[in-house]
């Protein structure tokens, strides 16, 4: 008996730690651009659309699952989201959420003993906390007024205001004229309807008209809707009255010593935070990893922790997320969230540490200040370098990658360096679920992040014996070359992929699976 159980187990344990996927690799010509873009049926799911199939640079999601995983199913995987809180009611993710069975809800005990009361979903490290400062304005309130280094945040804060507060003026500025340019365009055509075209045949074509059908045409052009204006005033205003704002304080209501890192208690179980939470964003990410229709991975759980406040993260929470996450069983954690200063990287540094000594493999977004985030560059923390060296092989740095195979490959607001930066992959106008049972499309690096974190599960699904440093080298071995020439995003000069990043590479998770079967 004890002999045939072995024999089961080995069969077992060779199934999980060996599945074989046969077809051939995907590979495409890097000089010549394809013309197509997504049409309107497919814009929802384009990063999941492939090069050769679909002429769209996706991900080769529905081919990876049609031609090769059909229905084989591995193992159960843990994802982290360190975010802004997730909706762990919506359709899309109900039924994927983490709940750790060794606590027993509400009753304000620790049941597993791991230092976090009633932590039944994750943890919410902000506990009532919403809205906080940059982080250079935290250092700056350190700093003595009129000191050098005080004068140097200060320098910077009136830059970022004068931005701000002209970006909202222009907004504020649409949100005023949009309704008067629609009220105009519907009068002159006597319809509700507004046809742009047959506006512009109207005679004689009095000034007010000829205002409202450029305005509208501006509109169209950039595709404003009013959901994105209202979104638009309100990050601008946070953004004045908040992030850039020495006056307002958020971390006290927390009742913990963020530069001390050895004082924990603190924070609560509700990861989807206060009422009056926008946990958009986390819900978003986690709808990429694995939304039930939206989602790259299908076998997973996601392990909610709220770390990441509207304005800048602490590294003290960031250090603790990650250690959680790890404590708890998750293989993969997705950080869709950077900063550009971090007085405490070394505490991040050695929860990285920690995670790579326990083969958790950390997904981190390059960050969306179109910038060269290589180091003695621009900083976006948390990095994977301390002193210009790499510090551990688990962490997968992603740039955001646009829906076009051509020049403009790079989307425009993409961080890129070919150190710091590992691959691209789509994150551009992504559809994924939002708080309150909605869907919505997001740009971001932050949205490039989970498609990774998605293929990463998928791999150590099907491969749980491989470990996170070689889950990392198959995403970036196995990915599809990019264009042979790229514009710097926001930019006018172009260079070879091997500028941008170091694989020059798009993730690919049909080529990953082949790539992992050898």
């Amino acid at each position: 008996m004890k002999r045939l159980l072995l024999f089961v187990l080995g069969l077992s344990l060779t199934a999980c730690g060996g599945v074989r996927f046969k077809g051939e690799p995907i590979v495409v010509s890097t000089q010549k651009p394809l013309e197509t873009t997504p049409s309107t049926s497919q814009k929802n799911e384009w990063a999941q659309l492939d090069l050769v199939q679909d002429q769209i640079p996706g991900m080769s999601v529905e081919r990876a699952y049609s031609e090769l995983i059909l229905e084989k199913e591995g193992v159960e995987v843990i994802v982290a989201i360190i975010d802004s809180g997730v909706d762990i009611e919506h359709p899309e993710l109900a039924s994927n959420i983490w709940i750790n069975q060794d606590e027993i809800p509400d009753n304000q005990i620790d049941d597993d003993q791991n230092g976090y009361v009633d932590d039944v979903y994750g943890w919410n490290f902000l506990g009532d906390s919403q809205n906080e400062n940059l982080e250079y304005i935290r250092l700056q309130k350190k700093e003595d007024p009129g000191s050098d280094a005080f004068e140097v945040y200060e320098k910077k804060r009136q830059k970022e205001r004068n931005k701000y507060k002209s970006r909202l003026a222009n907004f504020l500025f649409l949100e005023d004229q949009i309704p008067q340019a629609r009220q105009t365009l519907r009068k002159a055509l006597g319809t509700e309807t507004i046809d742009l075209d047959a506006a512009r045949n109207i005679r004689p074509m009095r000034p007010e008209l000829s205002e409202a059908i450029a305005m509208m045409s501006y509109v169209e052009s950039v595709e404003i809707t009013d959901a994105i204006l209202k979104k638009a005033i309100k990050q601008y205003r946070d953004a004045l009255e908040y992030h850039h704002n020495p006056d307002f304080e958020g971390r006290s209501i927390v009742g913990d010593d963020p530069d001390n890192l050895n004082d924990r208690d603190y924070g609560d179980g509700r990861i989807q935070g206060p009422v009056g939470t926008d946990t958009d964003h986390g819900t978003h990410v986690s709808g990429i990893v694995a939304g039930k229709t939206v989602g790259v991975a299908k076998n997973v759980k996601l392990m909610a922790i709220r770390a990441v406040p509207n304005g800048d993260e602490y590294d003290k929470d960031i250090a603790l997320a990650i250690r959680y996450a790890v404590d708890n069983g998750a293989k993969v954690i997705n950080a869709s969230f950077g900063k550009s200063f971090s007085p405490h990287a070394d505490w991040v540094h050695d929860a990285i540490r920690y995670a790579a000594a326990n083969d958790v493999l950390l997904v981190h977004a390059a960050g969306n200040d179109n910038a060269n985030v290589n180091p003695n560059n621009e900083s976006n923390f948390p990095d994977d370098y301390d002193g210009g060296k790499e510090i551990s092989k688990n962490v997968i740095t992603v740039g955001a990658s646009a829906w076009t195979f051509d020049k403009n490959l790079l989307a425009e607001f993409s961080n890129y360096g070919n150190i710091s930066v590992d691959v691209f992959a789509p994150g551009y106008k992504i559809y994924s679920a939002t708080a309150g049972q909605g869907y919505d499309r997001f740009n971001g690096t932050s949205m490039a992040a989970p498609y990774v974190s998605g293929v990463a599960a998928v791999l150590r699904s099907f491969y749980p014996r491989y470990s996170a440093e070689k889950i990392k080298k198959i995403i970036i071995a196995s990915g599809v070359p990019m264009y042979g020439e790229l514009i710097v995003p926001s930019g006018e000069e172009t260079y070879s992929p091997s500028f941008y990043s170091k694989s020059g590479k798009l993730v690919n998770l049909y080529n990953a699976l082949l790539y992992a079967s050898k």
